[in-house]
């Protein structure tokens, strides 16, 4: 039987990249799984009738984790659709890069209103519906542990998420839900291939990508998104049951 038979999952920004491969993961290993969009509605109902044509249950829904309220509906909606919740992979976030002297209150309250509060309160909604053996995993970043110029507020935003996996640990530990983190390095996705050249020192930002990364990571190349869907399968298994407040680099060894 595969290890995720019979549990029920929402992964936000799931319609794409990192979330697609993780949407797939989880199904692939028995889970039926909501699908969480904020805009890219046809790819997301796409991929939900690429699952359910497996045999897994499978839903696109659509919602603004940096709305007030967002979070607790589409829980809500998420149990209505699969008839419970037993696994979170909060996946959506947004990149930002900006120096130091162009931040303004608007990129601070974007950034942090869904790479921490969305993160935060999706947590929070999921953990009030999970029984025993709930499984929740939040997405952090190896930009919380490196120095990458003009990344200060998305760097801090991760980091955040970091340490709110640590606190919350103790807290759901005592109804036996399990709370981490993944943090990944540079994956082969569109975002990456935005942002990739800009994750780097500024004496190799001159060099194609593929040779920055030959330099910076142990592996010496981008993760493909199916390797990062690994590690948080592993998380939301029965196999991980000993494992909560861990941020789990996924990273290929950056140094």
């Amino acid at each position: 039987m595969a290890p995720l038979t019979g549990k029920r999952a929402l992964v936000t920004g799931g319609g794409r990249g990192i979330g697609a491969a993780i949407v797939r993961r989880l199904a692939a290993d028995g889970a039926d799984v909501a699908i969480n969009y904020r805009s890219g509605e046809e790819s997301a109902t796409a991929l939900a009738h690429e699952i359910s044509s497996g045999g897994n249950a499978s839903v696109a829904l659509q919602g603004d984790l940096a709305k007030d309220g967002a979070a607790a509906d589409l829980v809500s909606r998420t149990v209505d659709a699969l008839g419970g919740l037993d696994i979170l992979v909060s996946n959506a976030g947004v990149e930002h890069f900006g120096a130091l002297e162009t931040i303004t209150r608007a990129d601070v309250d974007r950034v942090f209103g869904i790479n921490v509060s969305g993160q935060l309160f999706a947590a929070q909604a999921a953990a009030a519906v999970m029984g025993e053996g709930g499984r929740i995993v939040l997405t952090s970043s190896v930009s919380a542990r490196i120095a990458v110029t003009h990344h200060t507020l998305y760097a801090a935003s991760k980091a955040a998420v970091s340490a709110m996996a640590l606190n919350l640990a103790p807290e759901l530990a005592r109804r036996a839900i399990t709370v981490n983190a993944i943090a990944p390095g540079g994956t082969r996705t569109d975002m990456a291939a935005e942002n990739a050249a800009r994750y780097t020192r500024p004496q190799l930002q001159d060099l194609p990508t593929e040779t920055q990364m030959s330099l910076l990571g142990s592996v010496g190349r981008l993760a493909e998104p199916s390797e990062i869907a690994a590690a948080v399968a592993f998380l939301v298994s029965p196999d991980s049951s000993y494992v909560t407040g861990s941020t789990l680099a996924v990273d290929g060894g950056w140094m």
